[in-house]
């Protein structure tokens, strides 16, 4: 009876290591709190860069200055709703940038604590008194992290002037449009995991994240796809500038702005669906091991 029994453990022990397993932080994913969450940023950021820009129009002290050098053809007829967009570049893109980082500061907070918990959860349940050390730190990674966000929007007009943007004329167009770019990508995830110049291991999981694109974890999509949203949306809404059709929305920087924002909602959707199929497939894995494993243990 003793040799059986020791013939038949190595045959179990290869039927077991034949059986898929499942990653540890699969088990963790805030679907519910994920969707909502994702549902009213893009909303809101959707209507922020829609509606903002009209309260000049309520306000009489805040109404804008038209530039004449960014109107170009009055004789082409547009929605009334597009003319408060239009009238002044400059005011819109303010009225954006200023819902961006209301809405950015409400959404870097709130991916800040899902990694946070994502950690812990993956570290073990012994470690969650470490949250409130980290949650210590906090005021100095938020001032940080905007830090780098201004930082980045400087590096971010130089690049936009590289790549065609006026250099003497419509400065602060282009920085508005450099500030937007960088408040939807940057503070996010300077937020969460640091800025670049804090450490070593955060400077390579900057490299890692948007040099590498290796996006690990449901967090680290949550904050690669929209950045790469916005950079190829706002290269994507420079295009109708070029055109020859002379209207008024085709002034600058109007139509990148717009693409930078479309570009966000439509990637941060994406990450969502991309973390949830996953999700669901370890999942799917997770109940086909358990019930395998019940199969045998009777």
């Amino acid at each position: 009876m003793a040799k059986k029994s020791k013939a038949r453990k190595p045959e179990k022990e290869n039927d077991e290591q034949s059986i898929p397993t499942v990653p540890l932080s699969a088990g963790y994913f805030p679907f519910a709190d994920y969707t909502s969450v994702v549902g009213v940023h893009t909303s809101l950021l959707a209507l922020s860069a829609l509606f903002l820009p009209r309260t000049a129009d309520v306000l009489d002290f805040l109404k804008p200055e038209i530039d004449l050098s960014q109107i170009t053809s009055k004789d082409r007829p547009q929605h009334p709703f597009i003319d408060a967009l239009t009238l002044s570049p400059v005011s819109t893109l303010t009225w954006i940038c200023v819902g961006a980082i209301i809405l950015q500061s409400w959404w870097g907070g709130w991916v800040r604590g899902w990694w946070i918990d994502f950690a812990l959860q993956s570290a073990g349940i012994e470690r969650r008194i470490d949250k409130a050390r980290v949650d210590e730190r906090k005021f100095t990674n938020l001032r940080n992290a905007w830090l780098a966000t201004g930082a980045a929007s400087a590096f971010f007009h130089a690049v936009l002037v590289l790549f065609g943007a006026p250099l003497l004329s419509h400065v602060w167009h282009t920085y508005l449009l450099a500030l937007l770019i960088s408040v939807l990508t940057i503070f996010p995830p300077a937020y969460t995991i640091g800025s670049p110049s804090d450490s070593v291991v955060t400077r390579m999981a900057w490299v890692r994240l948007f040099a590498e694109f290796g996006a690990r974890t449901p967090v680290e999509r949550a904050m690669l796809y929209p950045a790469v949203g916005t950079f190829v949306g706002c290269w994507l809404g420079a295009i109708p500038i070029a055109l020859d059709w002379d209207r008024p929305w085709q002034a600058w920087p109007l139509t990148p702005a717009v693409g930078a924002v479309v570009g966000y909602i439509f990637s941060s959707i994406c990450a969502l669906t991309a973390s949830a199929l996953r999700f669901f497939a370890d999942e799917h894995l997770r109940s086909v091991h358990a019930a395998r494993a019940k199969i045998k243990t009777n």
